[in-house]
């Protein structure tokens, strides 16, 4: 699908909310993302970080509100649908097939993107230009040298940039990562970090960011949203963002793991 000019935003949500019971996790988001911008969405925990990814991404049906990708209504679909309209999303290490080699694991997220089927059978020297794609993706995330390896014997580190490099081969117009270098080793961690950084660079992708750390959340985001008991309490640059009474003292809690 074409990307429509940069005034309109790639993804919204509008009063987007979901109930758990008498609990409301995500209460009434209204929140619009451009391509070229990587927004970052913290909050102590509890806060309903994770549960408005899975709303947006389709893992979780909204009570209430709407999601919006490319100005079409996705409220209704599932994960699969939203991900083929263009929504990629890490799920912290659920997407890898564990018994089936790093290249393996690569190679049918190019598959997948190029339509092709989830068939390892495929004559895949009859696609030249896939496996070079899949090489491509394997050296961005510096896995090239455990290609043969299976994915089950991976570190988690390296499990995660795994995760990273499938969800690079799906060439999404939108890329949402929950905590991306949870796990990985001091070494690991900038590899990471650069990729993004570089995805951010080619102004033509939109980037969520869930993250604790804040030395992370400030070399990277253009933009900061807070949540704070389920509700929207902020939303601008970061250093406005950070200074804000507000944020200071929902920040209170931060570094503690994730909600659910």
């Amino acid at each position: 699908m074409s990307a429509l000019p940069a005034t309109h935003p790639v993804l919204s949500t509008h009063g987007l909310t979901v109930r758990f019971g008498g609990h409301v996790a995500v209460n009434a988001v209204t929140a619009e993302f451009h391509p070229g911008t990587l927004t970052a969405i913290v909050g102590p925990n509890g806060a309903g970080k994770t549960t408005y990814f899975n709303l947006i991404s389709g893992q979780l049906a909204a009570s209430a509100g709407s999601v919006r990708l490319f100005g079409e209504n996705v409220t209704k679909l599932g994960a699969p649908q939203r991900a083929q309209r263009g929504i990629g999303r890490a799920f912290q290490l659920t997407n890898l097939f564990p018994n089936l080699t790093v290249m393996e694991n690569v190679r049918l997220a190019v598959q997948s993107r190029a339509r092709m089927g989830l068939h390892l059978l495929s004559l895949w020297s009859t696609h030249v230009e896939l496996i070079e794609k899949a090489e491509y993706f394997l050296h961005r995330v510096a896995l090239a040298h455990r290609r043969l390896a299976p994915a089950a014997s991976l570190s988690h580190g390296e499990q995660r940039k795994l995760e990273v490099a499938m969800l690079l081969a799906l060439e999404p117009q939108v890329l949402m990562f929950d905590e991306p270098t949870a796990g990985m080793s001091m070494d690991e961690v900038p590899i990471v970090l650069e990729l993004i950084h570089q995805i951010k660079e080619q102004g033509d992708r939109t980037v969520l960011l869930v993250e604790h750390k804040l030395e992370v959340v400030r070399s990277l985001a253009d933009r900061i949203l807070v949540l704070h008991e389920g509700r929207l309490v902020a939303d601008g640059n970061p250093a406005e963002v950070m200074a804000s009474p507000i944020v200071q003292e929902a920040y209170l809690g931060i570094g503690a793991s994730e909600d659910a």
